[in-house]
Formats: C-alpha cells, structure tokens, sequence
C-alpha cells in the first residue's frame, strides 16, 4: 500500500516523535510499502531525499522563534556542481522548524509524482498534520492520527511563553481532542494518554486505541558494551552509573535528577551521573553540577546516535528520568529492553512502562529525596536490580515494534476497507443522510 506519514517533526531531529516516525517509515518500506514523509525542510527550503528506501519530502520551513535550540540538528554530506565534488551541509543549530503553507508542495509533490495515498498516517497537531489531513479530504483518504505529546511537552520549557503556560496547555489539551476527531483512527501510546484526553474515549466518534511505541528489540539487548567504548567516552566501567537519555530541555526536570544525584553521592561516593543529549537547559544543568561540587561525578555526552546510544543504555546500572510529561518514553522502552532498573515520575503513562516494586520505583514529581533514595536502594542492592532487570525484560515483550507495526497495518486495512464502503460524491452523502 501507498503511505502517506506526517509529522512537523522528523530526523534529524532527535525525540520521542521523530524516533517513532523514522521507525514507522523504515519498518512499513522493509515490507514492501510504498513510504513518503512529508515533514519540514532542516534548510528552509524544499527538497526531496531518500532515507533507507523512503522518499522525505522536506517543506519549506522557517524557525520557530520560541524554541531555537530544541536539538542540534545533523550535518550530512551533499553534492555540488553535477555531483563532482561533496562538502558537508552544515546546520547552525537551528532547532525546531515550522512549515507555515505545506499543503500547497504536499500537493506539488503528489501530482508531480503521480503518488495518492492509501492512508495518510498523522504524527503531530501542528501545521503539516493538519496540511495533510486537508488533502486527504479532499482526495477521499483515510487518516489514521497518532498523538504523541501532552501540551506541557510543548509549552512549559518556552521561557517567553512560561507565564501563559497553564492557559495554553488547556488550549491546547483540546485542540489536540479536537484533531484526533478528524480522525478515521486515532491512537495513543498508552491508556493512560486517551484517557486524558477523552473522559469516555469508547463514545468517540472514530475507534480510539493504545498502540506502544514499540522498540526494536534485535537491537536493544541486555549485553555488556565493549571496553573500547568506555575507554573512548572517559567513563568508568567498574562503576555504578546513573544514566539518563533524552532532550536536555526544561520540562525533562533533569535538575531534579541532578539534586537527586548529588543526595545519592552521600551513600555512594563512587557513583556517575551520564547525561546522553542536547538541548536548551544543558548550560543550567552545567552550572549547577558546577555549583554543587560534583563536576567529577556528572558527564554530559552530547547527542548520540546508532550503536553508541545502545551501549549507553547498557552501560548503565539504572536508568532514571524525572519528566512528568512523558505520553510513554521510548526511553525508557530501550531501557528495559536493555535489562536496566528503572526509576520515573508516577505521573501519566510512565507507570505502564515502570512498574513501581517490579522492575524500578515510581516516584512523586519533584521529590529529589524519594529519587535519591530510589537510586541508592538500587545501587545499594545487586540482588533487588537483578530482579528488577528481570522483570522488565519479561514487561517490554509486548512492546516489540514487529507487534507495533504489525498493528499498524491492520489499522491501515481497516479503514481503506471501511473508506471504500462510504459514499463516494456528495449525492451519495445526501441520499445516505436522507435514509438515516
């Protein structure tokens, strides 16, 4: 089948919804679908890229003010003057980017390319989700709509913004209902995120289900890394180490994480904190390990990608986040996926991944004590993070993408099949209005 994806989010940008994104296009092209990404141009203008078998079309895009360093962007090689001669595209952090007009070069892009979608997959709320959903309409399509994010991931870390944070997460909170309406099948990566967002989500109008994230479970497993890799990164291999992966952004809460740490040092001086990501509140996290004393302790790594973000999570003794924003966390999937004790905030969808007293501890919002003393008991306790370890790879089996994505084909089918039994002119329409 011919699938259209969606997202104003998208690589080389690194979070929760490119990652997702990317996996969906690569694993729906591995079985032989037709894939085309529509998501915004990293350079500004429009172009068209290839990636593992996929076509991108990247719209024309501006930055978006508010959010000018969400994550740094990646550079990749291009070729110049009839293809004689490569240099690096270099971007200058430029964040997050907004396609402001994309349905006019999504359709540009369909008719040049003679490309009409069977179903057209949404990832985002924003303005290339709703551009497509528009197109599909007007060519008969059916949407499918995933909704990734709860508004504070959008809106609580926008300086400028923070004191209409309330007000605007509201807003938004039903304006992405409202999206999903539009929807012939929406999905959510767990319960707890339908739930709020619908008080009685088995009365929408269209079928409303949690479908995981997934993670791809041939990659992340629970081995050891190679020595090199420590070796290569300056990190300790005989020592425990907390680790957390992600955006280093305000809404993460990774400050508390770091207060947390600094309480756990005093019962385990050996202790280390890895940080693996980049983002707008990294400088504030640097000045306060700075300020507390614990610059040896604490490592910031940057961004990292393929098989180095794995051996990361491997490296780890527990894996631990304070976000209270997460819809799942795929991070936390690849944690344990990667046999790692997990420690998160008991606030929303967490808890589906972190089971509290099964595999890690669930922990209030803020309390930097309840999270130090959740990590010392795992560092303290080889026998309880063993358990832990065990019980998380036994929880993360139904959440392997193969399922995911299977999934999604069966969605995909469901309602191309259903699409083809409505009316397919406004005569129809109004002759099934009058039986009704």
């Amino acid at each position: 089948m011919k699938i259209a994806i969606a997202s104003d989010l998208f690589w080389p940008m690194i979070n929760g919804i490119s990652v997702f994104s990317k996996n969906l296009a690569e694993q729906m092209t591995a079985r032989g679908h037709e894939v085309v990404v529509f998501a915004p141009s990293q350079t500004g203008e429009y172009y068209i890229e290839e990636i593992d078998g996929y076509r991108v079309v990247r719209l024309s895009s501006t930055n978006f003010p508010f959010y000018p360093n969400q994550t740094e962007t990646l550079p990749e090689p291009r070729k110049i003057a009839g293809g004689r001669i490569t240099v690096p595209r270099i971007y200058l952090h430029n964040g997050y980017r907004l396609s402001l007009l994309p349905i006019l070069e999504i359709r540009k892009f369909c008719k040049e390319n003679n490309f009409t979608p069977d179903v057209a997959h949404i990832q985002l709320q924003l303005f290339v989700g709703q551009a497509m959903i528009d197109y599909a309409r007007r060519h008969n399509i059916p949407v499918v709509i995933t909704n990734h994010s709860s508004p504070e991931n959008l809106f609580d870390n926008l300086k400028m913004l923070a004191p209409l944070s309330p007000i605007i997460n509201r807003t938004v909170l039903l304006y992405t209902k409202r999206f999903a309406l539009q929807a012939d099948y929406a999905t959510m990566p767990t319960r707890q995120a339908i739930e709020r967002h619908f008080k009685n989500p088995e009365k929408a109008k269209m079928p409303i289900e949690a479908v995981s994230n997934g993670i791809d479970l041939s990659r992340f497993t629970p081995t050891k890394p190679p020595k090199e890799f420590f070796k290569r990164f300056n990190l300790p291999h005989n020592l425990p180490i907390v680790m957390n992966i992600g955006r280093v952004d305000a809404e993460k809460h990774i400050s508390t994480l770091v207060l947390a740490f600094n309480e756990a040092l005093k019962n385990n001086k050996k202790a280390q904190l890895v940080i693996v990501g980049d983002g707008t509140d990294r400088q504030n996290l640097e000045n306060l390990v700075y300020k507390l004393g614990i610059s040896k302790n604490v490592h910031f790594m940057g961004t990292q990608l393929g098989e180095d973000l794995v051996n990361f999570h491997r490296a780890a003794t527990v894996f631990v986040s304070a976000s209270p924003t997460e819809t799942q966390g795929i991070v936390f999937l690849e944690a344990a996926a990667c046999g790692k004790p997990v420690i998160g905030v008991d606030v929303g969808a967490v808890k589906e991944i972190c089971q509290d007293g099964v595999n890690g501890f669930l922990c209030e919002t803020d309390n930097v004590y309840q999270i130090a003393e959740s990590i010392s008991k795992i560092l303290d306790d080889k026998k309880l993070a063993k358990e832990f370890s065990k019980n998380g790879l036994e929880i993360i089996k139904k959440h392997d993408l193969n399922f995911t994505i299977s999934k999604f084909e069966e969605i995909y089918n469901f309602v191309i099949e259903k699409k083809k039994q409505e009316p397919q002119n406004w005569f129809e329409k109004l002759k099934q209005k009058i039986k009704k």
